[in-house]
Formats: C-alpha cells, structure tokens, sequence
C-alpha cells in the first residue's frame, strides 16, 4: 500500500493547521468570517480536484462546471426527499457527478488539446441549457431549487426529526451555517487535499505526468493512456460534484448559474493563478480570487471618495475616475491584469514565484557561507 514521506506529512500536518485555524489567522486581513471562509474551502476542493486533470494530463476542461452543478442539485434533492443532514447530500452528489463525469469524459477524450477543451465546452453549455429550460421539472429551471418546509424528506419523518424555521442542513443536529459549515466544508477540504497528495506521489499519478509530457510515447511503450485519462477526469469531476454540494450545504438553493461557463473558466483561472500542477497552488489560486472578489467588489465610487477624501479635491476626483473602472462590478478587471501579470512574469503561477525566491535566497545563504569559511581559512 502506498504512503506518504515525512515531508508529505509536515505538509498534510502544517496544511491541517492552516486550514483550521484560519478563522484566527485571517481575521487581520478581514476574512475572518464565515461566508468568506466557506467559499475558500469549497473553491479551493474545487480547483485541487481541476488540477489532477489539469495539472496532472495537461488537458484543459472547460466544463468542470457542469459537474459543479449536478452536484449542488443533487444535493438539494437529497435534502428535499431523504433528510436534511449534509452527510448523505455530499455522497450523492459526488457520486452522480463522478457518473456524468464517466460519460462526459468517455466523449470528450476521444480528442485532445483544443478539440477536447471546446468538446468539454459544449457539454457544459448544454448542461446549462438542459437544467435552465428544458429540464425545469427537476431543475426548477431560471427560479432554482430550494428547499421547502412541506418537503417529503423520507428519512427525517421515519425519524421524526423535526425542523423549525427556514429549512436549513444539518450534520446529525448541527445547523450548517456560519463557522459549523466553514469546518465542516474545511474538514472535507483537507480530506481532499489528502487524497490529491496520494494520487500526485502514487504510480497512477506518475502515469498521468507522463502522459502530459508525451502521450505519444506513452503508448510506444504499450500503455494504453485512454483508461488513465478517464479515471483523471472522473476523479477530477467527483471533487467539482463535492464542492458543487459544499456550496447546497451552505446555503440550499441550485440554481442553473452554477453551469455557466464563467464557472468552469474561474477554476482554470484559480489554477494558473496558484501553480498548475502543484499541490497548493490551486488552493491559493481559489483563495486569491475569492478574497479579491470580496475585497474589490466591494468598492463603489462613495467608498473610493470616502478612502481619498484627505487628498485636495482635484487628485481625489482623478484618483477616484482612474481606479473606479477595477473595482466594485468592474473587478474582473483587476482580477484580468493581475492574471496578465502572473502569466508573463510568472509563467509557473505563485508557488513558481515562491520556490524562485526561495532558490534565490538558499543560493544567496550559501555564498555567505562559502565566504565567510573561505575567510576563516585565510
């Protein structure tokens, strides 16, 4: 059976504890609080789960959303006909996700490179289409799905689990909300975050680099890499499916926005951002983006006058008309150049960024070193 080295576990400890103590080590930053701290953890399952294909095959998807949102819908049809607790919500949704991802991924892997990524485009579309106006019995279509009081929920009544108030889901009593459904979705993040480091140490993950180096001469060697590709995108398509239930958790509601496009690009986005192909790097792409969506979004033109009122009239007005086109419903903007940024100065993403400067500095240690004993020598 495959284990981890001793670096691999200071990295699972010393990510365990990041993780669970962020409530306290984010609070000076102002992200301290719930809501915030449940889309780092659920984006971040997002994007680690995107990298095993991503980072891994080096196949680009552009429908990972689609997966995202079979999730979040089964997981509120589990709360409307079995129970309320998140428990059953998360299997079932990863599990259907995982199922779509079988027959998605069976299609789309026919072809590579672009072909594949615009074949994973159009299914996601579809999906989008099927669940917005086509299948709008199950999906409630442009209104969503929520979660109703008069709901059947089979195993609370054989129970007789009583809920009062706005149905909300639970974890055996526990309402999942505020700090509750951040750990509960920060526990189920770093079980994620532990079976991605398995997969990156494992052969199968050996396998998977190599055929992002060079499939071709994968399969000269007798491997077929089609069965290696599909598991890739299975599992990859299972995390999607739990973040995807992570997010009905929070707060039960589906709804058809979820498949958009602009769902699967930002995980791409967090991807590239972090470092493709790394084992933090997604987490920190995903966190990066949320924390700048909450921080940047949150500017308007008051708030821009308000921040440079100190400054005379004429170079707060200047300084408010340049900056107020990236903040606030422009973000995307600020978040656009700070991807340009990274993509041409830091081809590798941040981790890249982080281990140049680290190499730098170890270089520069070592050179004192070397002086200082070439001195002590004359």
């Amino acid at each position: 059976m495959f284990s981890l080295s001793r670096n691999d576990m200071w990295l699972m400890l010393g990510f365990t504890a990041v993780v669970l103590l962020a409530p306290l080590w984010l609070q000076p930053f102002g992200a301290g609080y719930p809501d915030l701290l449940q889309k780092f953890a659920i984006f971040g399952l997002f994007a680690v789960g995107y990298n095993i294909l991503f980072g891994l095959t080096g196949y680009l998807s552009f429908g990972h959303a689609a997966f995202l949102g079979v999730g979040s819908y089964t997981a509120v049809w589990s709360f409307k006909l079995l129970s309320l607790n998140a428990i059953p919500a998360v299997i079932l949704g990863t599990l259907l996700a995982g199922l779509f991802a079988v027959v998605i991924g069976f299609l789309s892997l026919r072809r590579s490179g672009i072909y594949f990524a615009i074949l994973t485009l159009a299914f996601a579309q579809m999906s989008y289409k099927l669940a917005y106006s086509v299948l709008t019995p199950i999906t409630n279509g442009e209104t969503g799905l929520r979660v109703l009081r008069d709901d059947p929920r089979i195993i609370d009544n054989m129970l007789g689990a009583t809920h009062e108030g706005s149905p909300i889901a639970t974890l055996f009593g526990i309402g999942m909300q505020g700090y509750s459904a951040f750990y509960f979705s920060a526990i189920i993040l770093i079980l994620g975050f532990y079976i991605s480091v398995l997969i990156f140490r494992s052969p199968f993950g050996l396998k998977l680099r190599a055929i992002k180096s060079n499939q071709n001469r994968m399969q000269y060697t007798g491997y077929n890499t089609r069965p290696y590709l599909l598991w890739a995108f299975v599992i990859s398509g299972m995390y999607a499916g739990m973040a995807g239930s992570l997010l009905a958790v929070t707060d039960p509601l589906a709804g058809a926005e979820r498949m958009q496009w602009t769902a699967s690009g930002e995980v791409v986005l967090m991807t590239i951002l972090g470092g493709t192909g790394t084992l933090l790097g997604p987490i920190i792409g995903a966190a990066l983006i949320k924390y700048s969506e909450n921080i940047f979004s949150a500017f308007n033109e008051s708030a821009l006058h308000e921040a440079f009122a100190f400054l005379p009239g004429f170079i707060e007005n200047f300084l408010v008309t340049i900056i107020h086109p990236f903040v606030g419903e422009g973000w995307h903007l600020t978040l656009g150049a700070l991807f340009m940024i990274i993509v041409i100065f830091l081809p590798g993403g941040l981790m890249d960024g982080m281990s140049r400067i680290a190499r730098r500095w170890q270089a520069r240690k070592q050179r004192s070193e070397e002086a200082d004993s070439s001195q002590g020598e004359g």
